[in-house]
């Protein structure tokens, strides 16, 4: 039966944090993608991985050292934006080398790759209960944080100029921000992995605006095809034992593509119709 798989407690678990990450990472998202800022998520994910490796070698919690570490990266990230004012993409490359450097070396002086290997790639399978209780409190304060401040975050995804002169303090939510994208890929890693987990940032956001039409349906539709592509590839992953952040990345691309297509389909028929209907006229 396809819904034995929720007999299995490792499965149950999976599916909590999954669909939690399917929430708070298009929601993230969004704005990141509007900012023209997609790639920061590629870059924390991988600073994260050093933060793993520093909890694995330390035998403390790997999310939690992770998520200190992504923090970090994200002050450094905000800091170099300011010295390179007109090269911005600058800071991410800095801060993406240095923390694969570092975590390339801390990785080789762990004697835990397989425990290593499970956040590069995510794994439902080492999903613990510790897991569940860390990310449904985080999870909770992404979500509040961007709905208390859900205008400011708008002002400052198409203008920060503008968002200045409109009296937002543009400043301090950019630091909350990049706090909040180093909570949420931290809390990815065990179900996407660090090295996936960027793309749920990006991919359900490039999904929706090939149908929305409107800042809020970007976002209703994001989450929706991030929780698609989220339970999508966590049953796959299980009845095909397969690494759960790459089928569900997969799922996703499979998703965009679909909608590609629709879009292209509805358009060359409105397109049909238009003209018919010109014909009739004339």
């Amino acid at each position: 039966m396809l819904l034995d798989i929720f007999t299995y407690s490792f499965m149950q678990r999976a599916f909590i944090v999954g669909n939690i990450i399917a929430v708070i990472c298009p929601l993230i998202g969004v704005f990141l993608v509007l900012k023209r800022l997609s790639l920061i998520g590629n870059t924390l994910s991988h600073v994260a991985l050093t933060g793993v490796a520093i909890g694995m070698i330390l035998g403390l919690y790997p999310i939690y050292t992770a998520l200190f570490v992504s923090v970090l990266a994200a002050f450094g990230i905000e800091k170099l934006r300011k010295n390179y004012k007109d090269y911005a993409e600058l800071s991410l490359s800095i801060i993406l080398a240095t923390g694969l450097g570092l975590a390339t070396i801390l990785i080789s002086l762990s004697n835990n790759s397989s425990g290593i290997f499970s956040y590069l790639f995510g794994s439902i399978s080492m999903v613990t209960e510790q897991d569940v209780l860390t990310v449904i409190p985080l999870a909770m304060v992404i979500i509040g944080i961007i709905l208390y401040f859900y205008y400011g975050f708008f002002f400052l995804a198409f203008n920060e100029r503008d968002a200045k002169l409109a009296g937002v303090p543009v400043k301090g939510l950019n630091i909350l921000f990049m706090v909040l994208v180093s909570i949420a890929v931290s809390l990815s890693m065990r179900i996407i992995g660090g090295l996936l987990v960027s793309s749920l940032i990006t991919l359900p956001v490039a999904t929706s605006l090939q149908l929305a039409k409107s800042f809020k349906e970007t976002i209703i539709y994001s989450v929706i095809f991030s929780l698609l592509a989220v339970n999508t590839g966590l049953f796959i992953s299980f009845y095909y034992d397969l690494a759960s952040g790459g089928t569900i990345i997969i799922a996703s691309v499979i998703y965009l593509i679909g909608a590609i297509i629709y879009k292209q389909v509805n358009t060359y028929f409105y397109k049909r119709s238009e003209l018919a209907l010109d014909v009739n006229d004339n």
